[in-house]
């Protein structure tokens, strides 16, 4: 395994549209599930796609801690560590929330973002499984981040208003205000 190198905003691999997995089993994307695993790991992340490291494909990996899952989990053995192959996703209303996010490829940085708060996603894992899914909250969040950066967005294009674009070590939190969110 090695740690890979991050795609920073403005490189050109972060503006496009990533290209579908053919094979999900194939050698070659196991071993670069296990270097995102790695890499993600090592940049203290939560979530991680492949265009994040050079690499124009449909894939992401996220790992939600327990304590952010909610109770309205069953179980969250299967959620805490998720690779997701071709996903797509759907918003299950119209419902948006605003939260801080942090991008390992916006280092630094943390912004408000609306987001919808329940999605339903779908996609294989590094098996082939297939993976259906309702998430809400911080794992909906983190799903529609990471997803995000297959179409070429970063989460800078989501802010409604970027007053609330600040550099980590500038912010200061009154009670009320929304704490970072975690770096994806």
């Amino acid at each position: 395994m090695a740690i890979l190198k991050i795609a920073r905003m403005g490189h050109p691999v972060l503006k496009c549209k990533a290209d579908a997995v053919k094979d999900p089993t194939a050698p070659e994307i196991q071993h670069l599930i296990n270097d995102m695993r790695e890499t993600m790991a090592d940049a203290g992340g939560v979530g991680l796609a492949a265009p994040q490291v050079h690499v124009p494909l449909r894939l992401v990996i996220f790992e939600i801690p327990e304590t952010r899952l909610g109770e309205d989990h069953e179980t969250t053995e299967e959620l805490v560590s998720q690779v997701l192959i071709n996903p797509i996703v759907k918003p299950r209303s119209e419902e948006l929330t605003g939260g801080w996010e942090g991008c390992l490829s916006v280092p630094e940085l943390r912004g408000a973002v609306p987001r919808h708060t329940n999605i339903h996603y779908q996609g294989v894992d590094e098996k082939g499984t297939l993976i259906d899914r309702e998430a809400h909250g911080f794992h909906a969040r983190v799903v529609q981040h990471e997803c995000d950066h297959l179409d070429g967005v970063l989460y800078p294009m989501r802010m409604t208003n970027l007053t609330s674009l600040h550099y980590i070590s500038e912010m200061r939190f009154n009670s009320g205000d929304l704490p970072p969110i975690g770096t994806s």
